[in-house]
């Protein structure tokens, strides 16, 4: 008996990373050596103090049944006192913060809180994809805001035609960036706040990526901007910042009926965070922090290493402090997914084309810093005798 994909399934293209494992797999399945530079999945493990919390939470019956839907108050009470050290945002836990399982599933699930069919979501790109697939499963219609390096990887607020203002439900940011590392200036948030206040516009902003630096200073929140709580929302993980991405535990935090909505979903569709996750969540971010200041050194000798090889190779590389990730241009001649192709079928490399997050990402490839030293100067190595 046939069985039939929806339309919304239909609809959407093939998600970057799960065809980008099946390309890897099969390119391993010919002997070849693979150096993997593709999904952003840090390699290091978690800090023993996070584990251990996990360990004891786990042994206790207490944490066997069912979570409360936004999150333990325990936890979200940790959040809001994060914010508060972090960068001076005074944030109401019970009403203001909500635990997410992983921030992937509350960008994807927010927009079913205000999205009708019809309405549109300003996506950034090159971006993150599950912007746009979050909009198109609520039935909304995706508008795309191209980042140019010309403008820092930086939307064009300007640009953006009035009758698409109009029609805008939320308008997604995410800095600092993935792809490009990108950041984003208090500045550039206080025009997107007036923005949003001028058309009655959600702002959405993805701060998964605001810890992974080697600076002193923390990448500024949105939320730190006045008015931002009128209008907007920030989705945060503990994924990059304490190598935790199998643990899915994030949170989102912001404006009160935001964060209603979104709880109200949620209730409907999961049952919340496993309490003992939400306990090692606790332990991360009230712990010792030298874990997440050694990783931004580490990232900044990978990047550094990386960067050398790929100018010697001949590729230019967009410079920045933050994200574990390279966004380099292709050679002259070459599309992303070509580059992207020769780079794994003749050196062994993985890399992500730029065109797959979004049609402004043409013409540059995406590494992750996420293989030790030894295996980044060899991937260096290898791409430098392609001799392109």
């Amino acid at each position: 008996m046939p069985h039939e994909f929806s339309q919304r399934l239909k609809a959407l293209p093939p998600y970057l990373f799960k065809e980008l494992d099946r390309i890897r797999d099969e390119v391993k399945s010919r002997g070849v050596d693979v150096i993997d530079l593709g999904v952003g999945d840090p390699d290091r493990p978690t800090p023993a103090h996070i584990i251990e919390a996990l360990a004891k939470a786990a042994a206790d019956k207490a944490n066997h049944q069912y979570p409360v839907y936004s999150g333990m108050n325990e936890f979200r009470k940790v959040v809001a006192k994060w914010y508060l050290s972090r960068h001076k945002v005074q944030l109401e836990p019970e009403t203001q913060v909500c635990s997410l399982i992983g921030s992937k599933e509350g960008i994807a699930q927010f927009p079913l809180a205000f999205v009708n069919p019809g309405d549109t979501v300003l996506v950034p790109e090159p971006g993150y994809p599950v912007y746009r697939s979050g909009a198109l499963f609520s039935g909304g219609q995706s508008v795309f805001m191209p980042l140019l390096e010309k403008n820092g990887f930086l939307p064009d607020l300007k640009a953006i035609d009035e009758e698409t203002l109009k029609k805008a439900k939320i308008l997604w940011v995410n800095y600092p960036n993935n792809p490009t590392g990108a950041p984003a200036s208090q500045q550039f948030y206080a025009d997107l706040v007036t923005l949003a206040k001028k058309w009655n516009i959600i702002i959405c902003s993805d701060a998964a990526y605001s810890e992974c630096t080697y600076l002193d200073k923390p990448h500024p929140s949105i939320l730190e901007t006045p008015g931002a709580m009128e209008v907007a929302v920030e989705f945060h993980s503990l994924s990059k910042t304490y190598n935790m991405t199998g643990w899915r535990i994030g949170w989102a935090a912001g404006n009160e009926t935001l964060i209603k909505g979104l709880g109200l979903v949620k209730s409907n569709v999961d049952s919340g965070v496993f309490q003992a996750v939400q306990l090692a969540g606790m332990a991360a971010l009230e712990g010792p922090q030298d874990s997440v200041a050694s990783m931004g050194q580490l990232y900044r000798e990978r990047r550094e290493l990386l960067t050398k090889g790929l100018i010697t190779a001949g590729l230019k590389v967009f410079e920045t402090p933050y994200t574990f990730y390279l966004w380099a241009h292709v050679p002259e001649g070459f599309s992303s997914a070509d580059f992207a192709s020769k780079l794994l079928n003749q050196a062994g490399v993985v890399a992500t084309p730029g065109n797959g997050f979004g049609p402004s990402g043409e013409g540059y490839v995406r590494f992750a810093l996420v293989q030790e030293a030894p295996r980044l100067k060899e991937a260096a190595d290898r791409i430098a005798s392609l001799k392109f």
